[in-house]
C-alpha cells in the first residue's frame, strides 16, 4: 500500500466514525443553549399545561433555560413541522399529542412530515381519557342505559370538535364496535360542540376529560364512561366504555409525550427521558396533572416508540374499517 492509498484509508475511517464521535461529543456538552419545547396548539390545553410543568423542572435539571413556544395551526402540523426542520441536537423538542403523531399522517393529504420517520420518541408523559358525556336531561344515566339504546338501533348523534379529532374517532369506533345507528356532527372546536350538547342539539360527545369537568361539577352534563382502557384517577368511579361493551380494545385517549428531530444523539434522548421521568415521579407534579384530568404515564424510550407505533396503527385501522373520510 503506497502512502496515498494509506491516507485515503485513514480519511475513510475517520468519516465512518465521525457521526458516532460527534454524537458523543454533543451529548457530553448538552445542553449548550436554551431548550425550546414546541406545543402545536394554542395555550391553555392539556398539552400546554404538561409542557409548562415539565419545563420549569427541566430547567433546573439541565442547567439551561427551558422555554415553551405555542405554534398552533393545521391540526398540529405547523408546530410539528417546525420541530422536524430543527437541528437534531436536543435543543428543540415537541410536546406531541395524539392528533399530530398518530392521526394526521392517515388523515391529512400531502402532510409535510411523517411522524414515525421524522421524529425521535423521547418519552410519554401523560394520558387524558375522553369522557362520554350527555346532557343532564338525557334519558341515560349510565353507560349501560346508552348501550341498550344503541343495541336497539335508536338513532343517535355524536358531536366532535372537528373531523379527524380523537373525539370523532371515539364516536366512530363506538359505532363500529356496537353497529349502532350513530351519526357524526362535527363542530369547529370543543366549545361549540359542548354548547350544542348542553342545548340538547346532539345526544353525546367525547371531549377530553378536563374540558368536561366544569360541566360535570355544575351538573349540566352527565358522564357515562371514559374512553381509556383503565379507569382514570381523576374519576375512579366512572366506568370505561370497554367495561360496558365488553371490548378491551376500546382505548382511545388524548396523550402527551416528548419528541426530538430525527438524528438527535441517543445519549441526549436517553438523558431527556431520564430527567423527564424523574420529574413526573414527583408527587406534586402527579397531583397537578391529575387535577388537570391527566394520568401520568412514563416508560423507556423503546416503550414510547412502540406505543406511538401501536397508536398510529390503531387509528389507521379505525379509518379503514369505518370508511370515514375528511369532510
Amino acid at each position: 500500500m503506497n502512502w496515498k492509498s494509506g491516507l485515503a484509508a485513514v480519511v475513510l475511517a475517520l468519516f465512518a466514525v465521525a457521526p458516532a464521535f460527534f454524537g458523543v461529543a454533543s451529548a457530553q456538552t448538552y445542553p449548550s443553549q436554551t431548550v425550546k419545547i414546541v406545543v402545536a396548539y394554542a395555550p391553555g390545553g392539556t398539552g400546554d399545561i404538561v409542557a409548562r410543568l415539565i419545563a420549569t423542572q427541566l430547567q433546573a435539571a439541565l442547567g439551561q433555560n427551558v422555554v415553551v413556544e405555542n405554534r398552533a395551526g393545521a391540526t398540529g402540523a405547523i408546530g410539528t413541522q417546525s420541530v422536524v426542520s430543527a437541528a437534531p441536537d436536543g435543543h428543540t423538542l415537541l410536546l406531541g399529542q395524539t392528533g399530530e403523531i398518530a392521526i394526521n399522517q392517515h388523515w391529512i393529504p400531502n402532510l409535510s412530515y411523517n411522524a414515525q420517520k421524522d421524529l425521535e420518541p423521547v418519552g410519554l408523559a401523560s394520558v387524558v381519557p375522553l369522557a362520554l358525556v350527555v346532557p343532564a336531561k338525557a334519558p341515560y344515566s349510565t353507560m349501560a342505559d346508552l348501550a341498550k339504546a344503541v343495541a336497539e338501533q335508536k338513532p343517535l348523534t355524536f358531536a366532535s370538535a372537528g373531523t379527524g379529532t380523537p373525539g370523532h374517532f371515539a364516536g366512530e369506533f363506538l359505532k363500529l364496535k356496537t353497529k349502532g345507528n350513530l351519526t357524526h356532527v362535527p363542530y369547529k372546536g370543543a366549545g361549540p360542540a359542548l354548547n350544542d350538547l348542553l342545548g340538547g342539539h346532539v345526544d353525546m360527545y367525547f371531549p377530553g376529560f378536563p374540558a368536561a369537568a366544569p360541566h360535570l361539577k355544575s351538573g349540566t352534563m352527565k358522564v357515562l364512561a371514559v374512553s381509556s382502557a383503565q379507569r382514570t384517577g381523576a374519576a375512579p368511579d366512572v366506568p370505561t366504555v370497554a367495561e360496558i361493551i365488553k371490548d378491551p380494545n376500546f382505548d382511545l385517549t388524548l396523550w402527551q409525550g416528548f419528541f426530538a428531530p430525527r438524528g438527535t444523539p441517543k445519549a441526549v434522548i436517553d438523558r431527556l427521558n431520564s430527567e423527564i421521568n424523574k420529574i413526573l415521579a414527583q408527587p406534586e407534579i402527579k397531583a397537578k396533572l391529575l387535577e388537570a384530568g391527566a394520568d401520568v404515564r412514563t416508560g423507556t424510550v423503546e416503550q414510547f416508540a412502540q406505543f406511538t407505533r401501536s397508536e398510529s396503527e390503531k387509528y389507521l385501522q379505525i379509518i379503514q374499517q369505518s370508511g370515514v373520510k375528511p369532510e
